[in-house]
């Protein structure tokens, strides 16, 4: 059983403020766990919204990748329960 909440979203959650960093949609990236070594899409990361900011968990582990805090004039990232984030590029 899990210790953390039911409650949350799927990293489509992170698709609009992520969106704000990346010209391209980090929804569709894949990203690999530090804890686990899964891998998968960041849309598919199980994202908690009751925090300041958003908390996205690897669904095999439960480790946190990633961490995402907007203020009113800066962004802070986390990325470090993230051992790789591939971003598919369009081509030409």
């Amino acid at each position: 059983m899990s210790e953390y909440s039911d409650d949350y979203e799927d990293g489509n959650a992170l698709a609009g403020p992520l969106g704000e960093l990346f010209a391209v949609d980090v929804t569709t990236a894949t990203s690999r766990c530090t804890g686990c070594g899964r891998s998968g899409p960041v849309a598919g990361l199980r994202v908690y919204t009751h925090a300041p900011g958003l908390v996205a968990r690897c669904p095999g582990c439960e480790q946190v990748m990633l961490r995402l805090v907007r203020g009113p004039d800066a962004a802070w990232l986390d990325l470090s329960g993230t051992a790789s984030l591939r971003v598919s590029l369009p081509a030409g």
